[in-house]
């Protein structure tokens, strides 16, 4: 069923015409999720670690580099496709994000010896990154605006594709593997395929119309607090906000701590729950799913809880697993604490995006969330480091790192506990406003009076 007629594709207010606006959003859902989940294949980069060793004679840290650059590319793309999907709609970038994508993992295959590795960071790292930020953010941006009466869940869902993405890549990537002369060259096939789920995925992808509303949905009746449309805030206005770096340094130590356990998934199995290495290899499968459902779990409760009461459990239950995980001796209990630490880290990407949002507006999400993606390349980056020079240190143990990581946690908690809603005065956009009541730990972040 049509949502309605578009006259062109905008960001802002196309001519509309049809019956109840809702009906056609969960295609989107549907649409963005299709996209998640070819982008989420990046989580399975362990698969190739080995194999590309094997072949190439390349040490552990030249085997990940290649996944660490595109870690570190993430921000740049997602900065600015974020800003051009506010701009253009959120179709273009998304086809033009997922295209660098596809396009730097079938480049990718054109590594065919060890003095090549440079190509292989030049095109799975830097132009599959910056693919992959621009895509990213664009569904994420564009849900927020169709979903304001479940703005957690519908973009946990989202997210929750690329957590996803992994658990469904990893075992294709193995097989073609197996029977690959030239390891590499499993990227052509692969490519291809996110070629297809981001061109048909992404195809569907418009924002709501002007003035587009859910019947029924208030944010003031139901306590969703949300920027109302005339007060949206602009990226410049949002990085005049203290509110803008306590929410990225929010995601970005989230994003450390959860990942310091992915990064040694497998080897901390092993060596402190003594698990074979078949076992450890099937646990980092399963742990793959956590992370997907968390960013799903922790979004739909954050528009219960309220938002900053869902970072203070997700942060509270990583500090409390980091600071056991080192004397489970047991791999049932290894196993249910990992589960959890996995379950907030896939969490923290299902929060966030909602609460900027609700902070600063929708009409402009790509641009300030995608910015703020800055903590995945931050976190992404100094949690596997920090983690395993630690490691090194402590005599190749995991008890220092795993109980530094868990008093980090703790410590985070103060951020949570300082965040409220920025206050719409000074150089905000619309009418003014009085100041939103407060709450930040409650229902919702605050409102705004006056909110539509």
């Amino acid at each position: 069923m049509a949502v309605g007629v578009l006259t062109h594709e905008s960001p802002r207010a196309p001519t509309v015409t049809g019956g109840d606006l809702t009906r056609g959003r969960w295609r989107l859902v549907v649409a963005a999720v299709l996209v998640q989940l070819a982008l989420g294949s990046v989580y399975a980069w362990s698969v190739f670690n080995k194999p590309l060793q094997a072949q190439f004679g390349w040490s552990k840290a030249q085997a990940v580099l290649p996944f660490e650059v595109a870690l570190g590319t993430i921000f740049l793309g997602s900065l600015l496709g974020g800003r051009l999907q506010d701009r253009y709609g959120p179709r273009p970038v998304a086809l033009t994000g997922g295209v660098l994508y596809s396009l730097g993992i079938l480049l990718a295959s054109r590594v065919s010896d060890a003095s090549q590795l440079w190509l292989l960071v030049l095109t799975y790292g830097v132009l599959g990154g910056i693919g992959l930020g621009a895509a990213y953010i664009t569904p994420i941006a564009m849900l927020a605006k169709w979903f304001p009466d479940k703005r957690g869940l519908i973009v946990g869902v989202a997210v929750g594709g690329f957590g996803f993405g992994a658990v469904l890549t990893a075992p294709v990537a193995k097989a073609l593997l197996a029977g690959a002369s030239n390891k590499p060259g499993v990227f052509l096939p692969l490519g291809l395929a996110y070629l297809v789920a981001v061109l048909a995925g992404a195809s569907w992808f418009r924002n709501p119309p002007e003035g587009y509303t859910v019947r029924g949905f208030s944010p003031v009746r139901t306590g969703k607090a949300a920027a109302p449309p005339q007060a949206a805030y602009t990226l410049g206005q949002a990085l005049r906000t203290p509110q803008w770096y306590l929410l990225t340094g929010i995601l970005a130590l989230n994003t450390a701590c959860g990942i310091a356990l992915v990064s040694q998934a497998a080897d901390a199995a092993q060596e402190l729950a003594g698990a074979s290495v078949a076992t450890a290899s099937v646990f980092v499968g399963v742990m793959g799913l956590f992370n997907g459902a968390g960013r799903i779990l922790w979004a739909s409760l954050s528009d219960r809880l309220g938002r900053m009461r869902a970072c203070l459990g997700m942060l509270s239950l990583q500090a409390l697993a980091f600071l056991v995980l080192p004397h489970t001796g047991t791999f049932w209990l290894f196993a249910v604490l990992s589960a959890v630490i996995y379950l907030c880290y896939g969490g923290g990407f299902g929060v966030m995006p909602a609460t900027a949002a609700d902070f600063f507006g929708t009409r402009n999400a790509g641009a300030i969330y995608g910015a703020m993606i800055v903590a995945w390349s931050i976190g992404g980056v100094l949690g596997p480091l920090a983690t395993a020079l630690m490691y090194e240190a402590s005599g190749r143990r995991y008890t220092l790192p795993f109980t530094i990581i868990g008093i980090t946690a703790a410590l985070s908690l103060l951020l949570p506990l300082l965040t409220r809603p920025p206050r719409p005065s000074g150089e905000q956009p619309g009418r003014q406003h009085a100041s939103p009541t407060p709450g930040g730990l409650g229902n919702a972040p605050g409102r705004v009076e006056g909110a539509a």
